[in-house]
């Protein structure tokens, strides 16, 4: 899968409607974060995820039954490690020019958000990768990581 208009538009709403609700939740909404949050998920997001998955489908095209569904539910959960909720979290502190909170904190917060999400996330991630085709990978991913960015938003204040 390569980037193109049609992925970059959805992959940038989709992220922005889930962004948009935490913020709305957590009382920080901001027009700037909102269209920051469209750029991020229509070039940033829209780049390395559909490459990736389609990266995991060459990485375990040899493998077969559980080992496949195994396999590349563990690399997708791989991908979305700590370090890329501190980077979501981070995106988010920038674009909305939050620059007091960008601290080392951030991948305290990102650790304990995997760690505490790591059932919900195995199970979603075993669905997108194989149960899903590789075309519509990056839709149900960015619609799983959409409510995740609402959990990830609340993260900031529950971990913090």
């Amino acid at each position: 899968m390569t980037f193109n208009s049609q992925n970059s538009i959805r992959g940038g709403l989709i992220y922005c409607i889930g962004d948009t609700i935490a913020a709305f939740i957590l009382g920080e909404f901001t027009f700037l974060r909102m269209f920051g949050m469209f750029f991020i998920g229509s070039t940033i997001y829209t780049l390395e995820i559909p490459n990736y998955f389609a990266w995991i489908d060459k990485k375990t095209k040899h493998l077969e039954g559980y080992r496949l569904s195994f396999q590349k539910t563990l690399l997708a959960m791989a991908y979305f490690n700590p370090l890329w909720i501190a980077r979501h979290l981070l995106f988010i502190k920038i674009i909305s020019l939050q620059w007091e909170a960008i601290n080392w904190g951030l991948l305290s917060i990102g650790l304990i958000s995997f760690l505490v999400n790591i059932p919900i996330a195995f199970i979603a991630n075993f669905i997108i990768q194989n149960k899903i085709r590789l075309d519509y990978r990056f839709y149900a991913s960015a619609v799983f990581s959409a409510l995740m960015a609402i959990y990830y938003a609340m993260s900031a204040v529950w971990f913090a």
